[in-house]
């Protein structure tokens, strides 16, 4: 019996599907080793050696996958094929091995002698399973040795300067490598629209007539000169020019038709992936991942953490006869049309994220309504990139007022919608007034209008996932931790789907900014990654990276010690405590100003302070007499308000109602 090791019990039971009665699918759940959360674990005098565990929950699954393991007679490793992937099949071996257990019995090899290899496919498909095992190869330490890379450079980080900001600012607060830089984002986002200004400009368009048709066109040239968007910046400077428009003589000057085509994206990747799910489908990157992670595991989709946009001979193949037999001849290539690397930093990943099929999502049997709609967008973006442009007809009218004042009409209309037939986008069809050269207009009215320069948005989920990409932050397997732990550490919370940044947010990235630039400085951790990038090549060696980050890092945060003072101090508040009659005090932490008693540790009294105070109706708990109900806000829904007991969760009493509020008399 040959055992083959996945992650997921889900891509276990897709892959035994395809397998005979000689091979065993097993699932590790994940992975099997890990450095502990309890202490650093990595050995700085010793080249960074880390110290892995295998964590408890992982304990029993290990013991089985070792038993299996016993009594096969060939162990085949086939989790993804990222970093993180191999980094998963190089921990199994060790533990297979006997390496990883503080048991006895756990240190004994049980493939001793026996084949163990690796094998990766970008699809769980019978066709890619079966050429994977007939194309094995040696587990790539290359690649595990970047995984291992920014792991203890995560966990240098992490270990090294939370203590310092607890020190410093207040406990509870954590640093990351990569977060930090997001975090630096949206904060100085925050301080733009913080120190915006608007601006006023104006436009000038008329409303211009030819025997019973009228028309808008607008300003857009003065004496030959183009017109910018801040040529009249106040109301007296357009007042001066419109008595002037309105004796001039106008006529058509020019009409100018041109092609014009629009192409389709690329397939995705994950970034794109990510984006466009949140502005179609108004998916979270975590939803957008999930579900991915979900049709990939059946088999539906290819691998959907990458940065190609590669697609293989078979695919565009495949696409290319579906497009011809259900769409027809005008809407195929002659050849598959190739997209370039979407950034330098491409790797890792070998094909775009695609279906493993051109079948529809009712074809293949989808019934969820979420992995049917990300099916529907993944397979539409496929076949849109093999299709023809969509191609579409311009037309330019130029109005002429005295040889001096130029007026535009634009209009464009769809010839051929090309790839437009299968990924709908928007697009606006105008008809520019059937005129000739030479016609005589009247200008019926002038319409000034008065603008102001916008703030920049704060960003969305999408905006953040596309400017890290752009800056070279990140991989795929990253985006979404990133945003899910700024959210968590309460840095930063969301508000109409953009990010702000919390009160803690910005004091955190005011001494990170501060005392620790390289941190949050954008080329820096681009250099980073890329450096991780070149060590999953072999053309850096993990530790001198390591090195090379650590040791400068090391000597200053010893000297920031010493240098920065603490940012906040503790006050004593006019409150007493009612446990102990100890005066409380105002604290700061992760989610803001709270009060807490002077008695601790004797005494751990604490609750809210100020604006983070629950609002009080002074009506007691109908549920459990003794608490009272209060306001609060709930997290997620449609309605956020309700009010609960504050003996919570000792009492769950809840009500949507506003208890205050009497009941409307009944008739």
């Amino acid at each position: 019996m040959k055992l083959i090791i996945v992650e997921s019990p889900t891509k276990a039971k897709t892959i035994s599907k395809f397998l005979g009665k000689g091979y065993k699918v097993e699932s590790s759940y994940g992975h099997v080793r890990d450095l502990p959360k309890s202490r650093f674990a990595i050995d700085l005098e010793n080249d960074f050696n880390p110290e892995y565990i295998i964590p408890i929950k992982a304990r029993k699954r290990v013991t089985e996958l070792r038993a299996v393991a016993a009594k096969a007679k060939e162990i085949i490793l086939a989790s993804d094929e990222d970093r993180e992937g191999e980094a998963i099949s190089w921990h199994l071996k060790k533990i297979l091995a006997g390496d990883g257990s503080k048991t006895k019995k756990g240190s004994v090899s049980v493939i001793e002698d026996k084949p163990v290899t690796r094998i990766v496919f970008h699809e769980i498909t019978k066709d890619a399973i079966e050429h994977a095992l007939l194309n094995p190869r040696e587990l790539d330490e290359d690649m595990v040795n970047a995984q291992q890379a920014r792991r203890i450079l995560d966990r240098i980080v992490g270990y090294k300067l939370s203590p310092f900001l607890w020190k410093k600012i207040a406990k509870g607060l954590s640093a990351g490598r990569v977060q930090s830089v997001a975090l630096r984002l949206i904060v100085d986002r925050e301080n733009e629209i913080k120190a915006f200004k608007p601006e006023e400009y104006w436009s000038v368009s008329g409303i211009f007539s030819s025997g019973s048709e009228s028309f808008p066109a607008g300003l857009k040239e003065i004496s030959g000169k183009s017109l910018d968007k801040f040529a009249f910046r106040k109301k007296e400077d357009v007042d001066a020019l419109l008595d002037n428009l309105n004796k001039a003589s106008y006529l058509v000057k020019s009409i100018k038709k041109s092609p014009l085509k629009r192409n389709p994206s690329a397939p995705f990747i994950t970034s794109t992936l990510q984006q466009t799910a949140s502005g179609k489908l108004r998916f979270s990157a975590k939803k957008t991942m999930v579900i991915a992670q979900q049709l990939y595991e059946h088999g539906h989709i290819t691998y959907m953490r990458t940065d190609s946009t590669n697609l293989s001979a078979s695919s565009t193949t495949e696409a290319k006869n579906w497009i011809m037999e259900n769409l027809g001849k005008e809407y195929a290539l002659e050849r598959p049309r190739i997209y370039a690397k979407k950034s330098k930093g491409a790797q890792e990943a070998h094909e775009a994220i695609r279906p493993t099929t051109a079948k529809t999502s009712s074809d293949i049997g989808l019934t969820d309504k979420d992995q049917i709609k990300l099916y529907d967008l993944i397979r539409a973006r496929f076949l849109a990139s093999q299709m023809p442009s969509a191609e579409f007809e311009s037309t330019v009218l130029l109005i002429e007022g005295d040889e001096t004042y130029g007026f535009r009409v634009n209009g464009s209309r769809l010839v051929f919608d090309g790839y437009l037939r299968v990924y709908p986008q928007s697009f606006e069809e105008s008809q520019v007034p059937k005129l000739n050269e030479g016609d005589k207009l009247t200008l019926d009215k002038l319409l000034p209008e008065q603008h102001f320069t916008e703030p920049p948005p704060r960003y969305s989920e999408a905006k953040l996932i596309k400017t890290l990409e752009e800056a070279g932050i990140g991989r795929p397997s990253t985006y979404v931790p990133i945003i899910s732990v700024l959210q968590s550490r309460n840095y930063v919370q969301k508000d109409a789907g953009r990010f702000f940044p919390t009160e803690i947010g910005e004091m955190v990235n005011t001494m990170l900014t501060t005392h620790f630039p390289d941190i949050v400085d954008i080329k820096f951790t681009a250099y980073l990654e890329t450096s991780l990038d070149k060590i999953a090549v072999g053309e850096l060696k993990w530790q001198d990276v390591l090195h090379g980050f650590y040791d400068p890092f090391n000597v200053l945060l010893e000297k920031k010690y010493i240098e920065v003072e603490k940012q906040i101090e503790d006050e004593v508040s006019d409150e007493v405590c009612e446990k102990c009659g100890k005066p409380m005090i105002i604290k700061f932490g992760r989610f803001g100003k709270f009060l807490a008693c002077s008695g601790f540790p004797e005494c751990k009294n604490a609750k809210n302070f100020g604006k983070n105070k629950p609002e009080t109706t002074g009506l007691k708990c109908p549920k459990c007499d003794t608490g009272e109900i209060i306001k609060r806000r709930a997290r997620k829904g449609r309605k956020r308000i309700f009010w609960g007991c504050d003996k919570y969760p000792d009492c769950d009493y809840a009500s949507w109602d506003d208890p205050t509020k009497e009941e409307e008399p009944k008739s």
